[in-house]
């Protein structure tokens, strides 16, 4: 009788197919203690590599050790060590949790005190896990490094290409797009193909403990989604309080700081003149809240700063010379937009086919390939949005 086909074994081929190098080839795996980066370690063991699994431990473990749903800290810390021995494979914690701190945590404090919405996954992925671990990857003599992130890596005409995953339910690509092109030529993403699902199944066939683990959810360090409590104990000045305007000018009323509201928001104003009124923008330097009905929220385009090119174009300065025609993706949950690609006061621009709501300081505006939508052309931060 012959032997059923497991779901594992195709899981590996499209792991060895994603890593595209010889087996036997020394690869480095960024395990979060997660069932995602674990099932990817498991898979690129059984497909051959020399695999090597690699944890940060990002912020106090103390604090998150209880808290559900959390990564890099605590229980994920043994539980990446406990998948590493039963996968057999060696495995080091190392401490960044003063990097984290001052390229994440900090930075994140600080965002909201200048009046922008930050995206922190971001900002982890563009400095611990893509620049300082990569330097740690390479020290090892990997040829490549693993993650579990749900994005696909394609070569195309000239060199790597940041696609979409195929399961749009788990994308990730919006938070991978200051993922450079010399970091693209060494990352590899074996779960890019398949959907949670079949990772999860995968894990079952494989023997992993961790298969059932839910899955992190909200920021990993801020406890209970409360990013207050974070922002008050490192800025607390971000608590003083002031005036909540209207744009006509009226002050309708006061608030305890300017860290408490986002561009957008409409819910916890305590304010009422009849009509539904959102934050259309914080001037974090007078502590004025903004607030207005929400067609002034409609904006017809955006600058961006830190940009990161991964197109055809020499560079993003050279896409927006030309005009380039984008998707622009301004919020992880939104679609991406018809919109194409301008100078604005000597900073690169997107400009909305059609004016669009929502669109806050700080987060990211991610670029897609309209002729394939799939494929990721970079983005940037956005600076400020421009009115209608």
């Amino acid at each position: 009788m012959n032997a059923p086909v497991l779901f594992a074994d195709h899981a590996v081929e499209a792991a060895r197919a994603a890593v595209g190098l010889p087996v036997g080839a020394r690869v480095v795996a960024a395990m979060s203690g997660g069932v995602d980066s674990t099932v990817t370690a498991a898979l690129l063991a059984r497909a051959g590599y020399q695999v090597i699994g690699v944890t940060l431990q990002l912020y106090d473990h103390g604090a998150a050790i209880q808290k559900k749903g959390a990564c890099c800290a605590g229980q994920d810390i043994h539980d990446a060590r406990t998948a590493a021995e039963a996968i057999g494979i060696p495995h080091y914690v190392l401490d960044y949790e003063s990097r984290f701190k001052e390229q994440v945590i900090e930075e994140f404090a600080d965002a909201y005190l200048r009046g922008e919405t930050p995206v922190p996954c971001i900002r982890c992925n563009q400095t611990v896990k893509f620049r300082d671990l990569l330097d740690v990857a390479r020290d090892l003599g990997a040829e490549a490094m693993a993650t579990g992130h749900y994005v696909r890596r394609e070569m195309g005409p000239s060199g790597a290409q940041l696609r979409r995953a195929a399961d749009p339910a788990r994308d990730q690509s919006y938070f991978l797009f200051a993922t450079t092109a010399e970091q693209l030529d060494y990352l590899r993403f074996p779960l890019g193909d398949l959907p949670k699902s079949e990772v999860r199944r995968a894990a079952a066939e494989l023997g992993l403990a961790i298969a059932e683990k839910p899955d992190s959810q909200d920021i990993c360090f801020v406890p209970e989604g409360r990013y207050t409590t974070v922002i008050d104990r490192l800025r607390p000045h971000g608590a003083e309080p002031g005036d909540i305007v209207h744009l006509d000018g009226r002050v309708l009323g006061r608030h305890e700081g300017v860290t408490r509201y986002t561009v957008g928001q409409r819910r916890g104003l305590n304010v009422a003149v009849g009509d539904p009124l959102f934050v259309v923008k914080i001037d974090a330097d007078s502590r004025r809240v903004i607030v207005g009905p929400r067609e002034a929220l409609l904006t017809v385009g955006c600058s961006l700063k830190e940009t990161n090119w991964l197109g055809d174009q020499a560079s993003v300065e050279a896409a927006c010379e030309a005009g380039l025609p984008v998707l622009a993706r301004v919020r992880s949950t939104a679609e991406p937009l018809p919109a194409r690609l301008a100078l604005r006061d000597g900073a690169a621009a997107v400009i909305f086919d059609a004016p669009e709501h929502g669109v806050s300081p700080g987060q990211a505006c991610v670029l897609y390939d309209p002729a394939a939508p799939g494929r990721v052309l970079g983005g940037g931060f956005i600076e400020k949005t421009f009115g209608v």
